[in-house]
């Protein structure tokens, strides 16, 4: 049985973040630090300019390159490590519910999930460069 499509969210509707079920899919070969590592993605549509979705992760590790973006953590924990980028050193952050975080085009990251991650992210429709 196939999960039924999220459909976009519209004024005066409300969704409850945590109870929404996703497919996941394999992390692509290329991408997976650990094999068997997935995610999810429902794409809930756009606001001003940007697109907002849930995107999940299920436990495991994987490398990724980054969109401009900020998310807040809606479940589960994990890190993501930043490489260098743009002068600033390498560093991690935990990623716990209700942390925010706001990541920069072209960050190259690494993934570490420890129980299954769930986020809800904001990122521009269209690439309209660096906003401060």
């Amino acid at each position: 049985m196939s999960t039924p499509p999220i459909p976009h969210l519209r004024g005066g509707e409300a969704l409850r973040i945590n109870r929404v079920r996703l497919e996941h899919e394999p992390v692509p070969a290329e991408q997976a630090a650990t094999s068997g590592t997935s995610t999810g993605i429902a794409e809930l549509g756009t606001i001003g300019g940007t697109e907002f979705g849930i995107w999940e992760m299920g436990t495991g590790s994987m490398y990724d390159v980054e969109a401009e973006e900020i998310f807040i953590v809606t479940a589960g924990s994990g890190t993501v490590v930043i490489d260098s980028f743009e002068g600033r050193p390498a560093h991690s952050a935990a990623l716990v519910p209700g942390t925010i975080m706001r990541l920069s085009e072209g960050m190259k990251t690494t993934w570490t999930v420890t129980e299954p991650l769930r986020k809800i992210y904001f990122t521009p429709t269209e690439n309209t460069g660096s906003n401060s």
